[in-house]
């Protein structure tokens, strides 16, 4: 993502000379024009998997893979205030969200997140956005086409707003789907795509937090263990309730990462029409391979490219000493594509995750190590389940062609999509819809 604007305090000191240093002052142009391929491309040249470089005036260490993986997610070791530049954590979390907390604030404040990540729950989300992609389609036949990745933020903002007990109708709807896609648009950039998802973004919260509000007054009740609920009554470890701001930035921190999972779904979209005969298989509604499917998805395509932590307290690792302040960033995407942990890893290949057992440090990402523990994403099985029930539903309910368009995916624009954001058109039903159907009873095998 890029470091733009970031104004935090410099490390405590230049990283040692014994890892790899990129020469110059500041490499923060080299990121913007590679993008994804930044860090990897130079990973390959040192033929290492740590190196110092500046970004934005800024000694930076980028490391890669799954030590690095968990040398960056031990509990304790590093806290990510002022490890993320302010034009992307305005947008992406905020100031006084959990992944702002370290320590027992942190723990405690996840476990309230957590509590939202049961199976139930989370099976409920999977039927209901079910519900809402099967109305979709039933909108799309009329239609002469379709751009895939504004319809699934549509189809998933609906779906996690109703789940979170958040009142959300027709009228509300285009405007909140727009604001949450623009700040996931423009978090990799510090120009006018970020000044408009900041933009957009203060007409989000005022709306989270009027929710906050009436739900303390009494005027709205929702469901007991909806998100909502849960964040409006929420007490923090000093045992006093959230404020009303920080519980309506935890509001969105639940709605905005569920909208972004669109990115992932039009990726499948994009991997089932360069491979027709896989389409072919989950059309079947085959739950073994969906799940293989899913997780390759989440793999080969990108995603988030990278986290940034600032170390807590000095330590070696690679044979570099850290001290207290470095700042340190691990790259996600390129240790998905590590060959060391994934053999032939630019080749698109579900089966890879054939009895596949996680280390918790390799398949990375929404992050790494345990989500009750650290600061992995703990809505993990919720983006595989809302990937799995779209994918099932596309390939199994309705059949469309996909015209000549631009299909690239380019790597030096963050967050990434298809130049064209997947076009479809001539869609048609291709069986009843029902209950039991492919989109939901895949992610109920196991």
């Amino acid at each position: 993502m890029s470091m733009l604007n970031f104004q935090a305090p410099s490390a405590t000191g230049d990283a040692a000379s014994s890892i790899p240093r990129e020469p110059g002052l500041d490499h923060t142009r080299a990121l913007l024009r590679e993008g994804y391929r930044y860090m990897p491309n130079r990973f390959a040249a040192h033929g290492t998997d740590i190196f110092a470089t500046r970004l934005m005036f800024q000694s930076a260490i980028c490391v890669y893979g799954e030590s690095a993986a968990r040398m960056f997610y031990t509990p304790g070791r590093f806290t990510r205030k002022l490890a993320l530049p302010p034009n992307a954590l305005l947008l992406l979390q905020d100031l006084g969200s959990v992944v702002m907390r370290d320590g027992e604030a942190h723990h405690r404040r996840k476990e309230m997140f957590m509590a939202l990540m049961a199976p139930d729950s989370v099976q409920r989300l999977m039927e209901l956005s079910a519900a809402q992609w099967r109305s979709r389609f039933a909108q799309w036949q009329g239609m002469s086409r379709i751009v895939l990745h504004e319809e699934a933020q549509a189809v998933l903002c609906r779906a996690a707003c109703e789940w979170a007990g958040v009142p959300l109708d027709e009228r509300t709807a285009v405007p909140r789907t727009r604001e949450f896609a623009a700040m996931i648009d423009g978090a990799g950039t510090a120009g006018p795509r970020n000044w408009r998802g900041l933009m957009l973004r203060r007409h989000t919260e005022r709306w989270a937090r009027a929710l906050i509000e009436e739900v303390r007054a009494g005027k709205l009740q929702p469901p007991a263990g909806s998100a909502l609920a849960v964040m409006a009554g929420h007490e923090d470890s000093d045992g006093r309730l959230l404020d009303v701001k920080v519980a309506a930035v935890e509001l969105i921190n639940v709605l905005r990462p569920t909208v972004a999972v669109a990115r992932f779904i039009v990726f499948g979209a994009l991997a089932m029409h360069e491979h027709p005969e896989m389409r072919a298989i989950l059309a079947r509604g085959d739950a073994e391979f969906m799940e293989m499917f899913a997780q390759e998805v989440r793999r080969y395509y990108p995603f988030i490219p990278a986290v940034g932590g600032r170390a807590l307290q000095a330590f070696d690792w690679s044979g570099h000493h850290f001290r207290a302040g470095d700042w340190v960033l691990l790259d996600l995407y390129g240790t998905n594509h590590d060959a060391r942990l994934w053999r032939d890893p630019e080749a698109f290949r579900p089966e890879r995750f054939r009895g596949w057992r996680s280390s918790g440090f390799d398949l990375i990402p929404q992050g790494a190590g345990d989500p009750h523990q650290g600061h992995r994403c703990p809505g993990e099985d919720i983006t595989v389940g809302l990937l799995k029930t779209a994918l099932c539903l596309l390939a199994g309910e309705i059949d469309y062609d996909v015209p000549q368009q631009d299909l690239s995916v380019p790597l030096s624009r963050m967050p990434t999509l298809p130049a064209s954001g997947f076009v479809i058109s001539r869609i048609r039903a291709r069986r009843p819809a029902g209950p039991d159907n492919a989109g939901i009873t895949c992610i109920r095998k196991k």
